[in-house]
């Protein structure tokens, strides 16, 4: 017997392992919008729990039990619900729900339960169960950041350096070039796998970001977890917790994963309509008390290990209305390691990516940037503050130069630093020779 027949037969037998040998059900007692109240064993539907529904002999619709009320559970499909009706029976499963992956599923597109959307056949199944809602590791237990991550991103790896395991916010308006640079962070990062989910994206863009904006390239070390905005809350939900559960199986075989997440605002938005759904009282602009509980709860998944590997975390968050002072904005700003501004007047000055330096922040500088060239980012930054406060009257003529010497040197290196920052999508610079082009800029008598 050859060593793959082997693995497959131990594959069949820990599937063969995980069969329930009875087979509980409840029933279908009411339908209020897309919440399903289940009557029938309810010792055995936690919250949490999952469920197949009967619409007929053919199909079955996942659901999850997301709350007990009036000695009945309440359901939420994943799934449409066409057809449903009273009586249909409501199939029980006792067991935790997870995934198994393994390396193949590198490369590949799938949804939020784990099922594949590629076109590319079956997922290969792994060995190691992973639950959707895991815990992370223990505080005391876990690693501290590891060494400076290169993003192969200018702006980034100079002015914002990042570690491995740190968790950055990207925070930036509609339109503003998010998923462009979601994608050139998936092509030029140094890590060894890339996971990325896409969470409420228009599903015209989907294609476009892996065919385009990926590429084969970033493709074949990645994998793409993807619901669309016409998808269930549930689902869009559940492909955020399926994106950190497969960012933490590669962390566990001792790899440096990207997990990038776009976006958290609308897992935010999902986890409002199941609050809404189950009963829960709207707080600030309609937010439900659940929504700031999970949120911790799911970002905290990203960071080091209790092992050699980490998980690098970047989060984009979808300011309302380009105010970064909304409730979700600042709730995530609070938990994680640093924030990445992207506003709407640089992109449309078509400077990409639209990053503003002296809004944005890494909590873990200076130590992760280079000793030998921390003095010329703070020149940079000075720079780049001092024309920031002077730009209005510089721009109306109103500055006489000569009249402060600061000034002057910021007008002179503004146009070189403002196109410094200044990267195409399809351009990589590496962390040592966006140093060296930032010290020879600075360097400009």
């Amino acid at each position: 017997m050859t060593e793959r027949e082997s693995g497959r037969i131990t594959s069949l037998s820990d599937a063969v392992s995980r069969l329930d040998p009875i087979e509980l059900y409840g029933r279908v007692s009411g339908i209020k919008g897309l919440l399903i109240e289940i009557a029938g064993p309810i010792d055995v539907m936690p919250i949490g729990g999952r469920l197949d529904i009967e619409i007929n002999e053919a199909t079955r619709v996942p659901a999850e039990v997301i709350g007990i009320q009036q000695g009945q559970a309440l359901a939420m499909p994943f799934g449409s619900v066409e057809g449903l009706r009273r009586g249909c029976r409501a199939f029980v499963r006792p067991r935790a729900s997870g995934v198994t992956p393994d390396e193949s599923w590198l490369g590949r597109v799938i949804n939020g339960l784990g099922e594949p959307i590629d076109g590319k056949g079956p997922l290969g199944v792994g060995r190691t169960f992973m639950p959707f809602r895991a815990d992370p590791p223990a505080a005391h237990a876990r690693r501290r950041v590891g060494k400076p991550l290169q993003l192969g991103v200018r702006v980034l790896d100079t002015f914002l350096t990042s570690c491995r395991g740190q968790r950055m916010g990207i925070f930036a308006g509609s339109g503003v070039g998010k998923s462009v640079l979601l994608s050139m962070l998936a092509r030029n990062a140094d890590a060894d796998v890339s996971v990325i989910g896409l969470i409420g994206e228009r599903g015209r863009e989907v294609q476009e970001f892996i065919q385009d904006d990926l590429g084969d390239e970033g493709l074949a070390r990645s994998v793409v977890i993807v619901a669309t905005s016409d998808e269930p809350a549930l689902m869009r939900r559940q492909a955020a917790y399926l994106t950190l559960t497969v960012a933490e199986y590669f962390r566990d075989q001792d790899r440096d994963v990207l997990c990038m997440m776009d976006s958290v605002t609308r897992f935010a938005m999902a986890q409002r309509e199941i609050g809404l759904a189950n009963g829960e009282p709207p707080t600030t602009k309609g937010y439900t008390p659940t929504v700031f509980s999970e949120l911790p709860r799911l970002l905290e998944r990203a960071g080091p290990g209790i092992g050699e590997g980490t998980v690098t975390g970047l989060f984009t968050v979808l300011v309302d209305g380009d105010d970064h002072n909304e409730p979700v904005a600042d709730a995530v700003r609070g938990i994680l390691d640093g924030h990445i501004v992207m506003e709407r007047a640089i992109a449309e000055r078509g400077r990409y990516p639209a990053i503003n330096v002296l809004k944005s922040v890494s909590r873990t500088m200076p130590a992760s940037s280079d000793p030998e060239f921390w003095p010329v980012v703070q020149k940079a930054r000075a720079a780049l503050s001092t024309y920031g406060d002077m730009e209005e009257l510089i721009r109306l003529g109103a500055y006489k130069v000569g009249s402060n010497p600061e000034v002057d040197e910021s007008i002179k290196l503004f146009p070189l630093l403002d196109e410094f920052l200044r990267q195409g999508k399809k351009e990589s610079t590496s962390m040592s020779d966006s140093y060296i082009r930032l010290a020879e800029i600075m360097a400009v008598p």
